[in-house]
């Protein structure tokens, strides 16, 4: 199953509208599309506007691959679960975001393990058609690196008198 989500401040219909094209034509079998509260209703994939944290992690779960917008939360989630993630920024001149800061997003993105860039809906369609060779990452933890919480507790453990300001 795919799963897409486009959070909930903004729709992302352009994403939506693709993935409901590609199961119309029998591209893509099961789908399933978080739309957020005001994007346009696809006619062919089931959908909800919005999901419980319970929900979510249920539909993370159960896919083989997440479609999302460039959102942080998704792709560390995605990394997080294991699966392969195919990310798509939105773009302000379409409405979609107040500026492009995806675009930075994907660009510091690309080519890491388990993340796969479409840059817009024709790339995302063909990384749909080849779905099955899409990896994922290996799971990451989370749980921060016990050298960074290491360095956090000493540092909360110091005493004041010891710490020098600049």
């Amino acid at each position: 199953m795919i799963f897409a989500t486009v959070g909930t401040q903004l729709p992302f219909d352009r994403l939506v509208e693709t993935l409901d094209k590609l199961h119309k034509n029998q591209s893509i079998s099961k789908c399933f599309a978080q739309i957020g509260p005001q994007g346009k209703i696809p006619e062919s994939i089931s959908f909800s506007a919005t999901l419980t944290p319970l929900q979510f992690a249920k539909h993370i779960a159960d896919c083989k691959v997440i479609v999302s917008h460039a959102g942080m939360g998704t792709i560390l989630t995605a990394m997080r679960y294991g699966k392969p993630i195919i990310i798509m920024p939105r773009l302000a001149k379409y409405g979609e975001h107040r500026n492009d800061h995806q675009l930075a997003t994907v660009a510091n993105l690309r080519g890491r393990a388990g993340i796969h860039v479409a840059q817009d809906e024709s790339s995302l369609m063909e990384k749909l058609r080849h779905i099955s060779s899409l990896k994922a990452s290996r799971c990451a933890s989370s749980c921060a690196e016990p050298k960074l919480i290491s360095a956090i507790s000493n540092f909360i453990n110091t005493d004041e008198r010891e710490l020098e300001y600049v």
